[in-house]
């Protein structure tokens, strides 16, 4: 019989019996539940075997000819990744079943073997193993360096790091672009630790967070009695930042006014407090940052060109997250540790399902989405590991698809004939297949039917086409 085994628990099987039927019927059956099997006949051949090629899980005899089961099983253990292993063994030999556990082995099953049985032991031997590679592989993640709190190694984060440190040498003004929440703050930070003046202030302002009429006080200070409540003199961000770096982050909310006074100090290096009656002397690299087309602002007089092509000077744009590969695998282990941390959870991975679903999302958010998805996936975990069912329903297809199902559209308009309800089955079948880009196995868990029903109602025109597809679609 057929067993439907989640992707993420494909592998290689490799079967290990001397007794050649026994070996098939069990090999057959795991193929059948879309595994990758290979056989062997002793522990010789299996040990030729798996130097040949990875495999995920060893199933043998504990009985097997002129070495048993338990010189495989010391074998596996001495391999750089070694396998998981089920050990098969008849009702006699039990103590050392239980010796092979004792030694590394996963599980162990009694002769004669349920079949159905066995492929559920498999399955769960195969999920340990990934989750055990997954901790291990995020053990590795978290030891990694990284630059100047920016995470990452893919080719893109590469070459920013490198950018950053030819411009860390330069002094002029630095412009940093970018989706919102990829991370322009910590960009600015790196440029200022990579230059001669990493042992000055680094000092960041929002720009959008700062009233227009309150933004020249705050930038460049104010005399005593320069304007209602203000009793005192104050020093401004610039006067702070002397010797260092001043972030000015969303630049492209600065108020028009302002550009102009910006331009002026970027210019010749001086500030005048608000109601001061002489100018200060300023060292500091600016680092401007937004998110927004200061070109199109410039176009709609909402941005000066002079002040934009003065930041310019030396520009860095920061790549959005969906472009970063696999960092995101690095990202997710280190917020996984921080927010584990705070709110005192041990959990230790992220399962490979809910792996492949962050994966797959687009982060619109970026880096700061997917902190806020992890920071809600510790919150809401109920075990050891992050599962799919811990993320928010839309990094889900299956989920979302059922979760939404009232609010389909019509599948049939009104100047139509009125069709038969088998007519309208398959059209809704069809749309959902179409929503969920032709995966059955998908498709079957949200219309609530088994696949070999979904292909029954298909409808037989189809069978050949669905016959050819079960022998190449991984997800069948």
């Amino acid at each position: 019989m057929a067993h439907d085994v989640p992707d993420s628990l494909q592998g290689v099987v490799l079967v290990v019996e001397d007794d050649p039927a026994h070996r098939e019927l069990v090999m057959d059956e795991l193929q059948d539940a879309g595994l990758e099997v290979r056989g062997a006949q002793d522990v010789a051949s299996a040990r030729k075997a798996l130097s040949t090629g990875p495999v995920d899980l060893v199933l043998s005899d504990l009985r097997l000819p002129e070495a048993d089961g338990l010189a495989l099983l010391a074998h596996c253990q001495r391999l750089p990744l070694p396998p998981g292993f089920i050990m098969l063994t008849a009702f006699g030999t039990i103590p050392q079943a239980v010796e092979a556990l004792k030694q590394g082995a996963d599980d162990f099953l009694t002769k004669p073997v349920d079949l159905d049985h066995l492929v559920i032991r498999v399955r769960r031997a195969l999920r340990n193993r990934q989750l055990q590679t997954e901790v291990q592989r995020y053990r590795a993640l978290l030891q990694a360096d990284d630059f100047h709190g920016l995470i990452g190694s893919s080719p893109p984060m590469q070459a920013l790091y490198e950018q950053v440190r030819r411009m860390a040498r330069a002094s002029g003004p630095v412009l940093v672009t970018g989706e919102s929440g990829t991370g322009k703050e910590l960009v600015a930070r790196a440029i200022h630790e990579e230059s001669d003046r990493s042992g000055g202030p680094f000092v960041a302002i929002n720009c959008a967070g700062i009233p227009g009429e309150l933004m020249e006080s705050e930038l460049f200070g104010h005399a005593a009695g320069a304007f209602s409540g203000a009793r005192e003199a104050r020093r401004g961000l610039f006067a702070e930042a002397h010797g260092g770096t001043l972030l000015l982050d969303e630049i492209g909310e600065m108020p028009m006014a302002m550009q102009a006074k910006l331009l002026r100090l970027l210019q010749d290096g001086r500030v005048r407090p608000v109601g001061g009656n002489r100018e200060i002397v300023t060292d500091v690299r600016v680092v401007a940052a937004t998110h927004q087309d200061l070109e199109s602002m410039i176009q709609a007089r909402q941005f000066r060109e002079d002040l934009f092509y003065r930041l310019e000077t030396f520009r860095l744009q920061v790549p959005p997250l969906r472009d970063r590969g696999e960092d995101i695998d690095r990202l997710a282990a280190r917020l996984l540790a921080r927010f584990s941390t705070a709110m005192a959870r041990d959990i230790r991975g992220i399962s490979p399902e809910a792996m492949r679903c962050l994966r797959r999302h687009g982060f619109p958010g970026n880096v700061r989405e997917l902190a806020n998805l992890m920071e809600r996936a510790v919150t809401f975990c109920r075990n050891d590991t992050i599962e799919v069912s811990d993320l928010p329903e839309r990094l889900d297809p299956a989920r979302a698809d059922t979760s939404h199902a009232a609010a389909l559209p019509a599948v049939w308009s009104d100047d139509e004939p009125m069709p038969t309800l088998a007519e309208v089955e398959s059209r809704y079948i069809r749309w959902v297949l179409r929503r969920l880009d032709g995966n059955k196995r998908q498709a079957s868990r949200v219309l609530g039917i088994g696949r070999r029903t979904l292909y029954r109602r298909l409808g037989e025109s189809e069978e050949a086409t669905i016959d050819n597809d079960m022998s190449t679609d991984s997800d069948i």
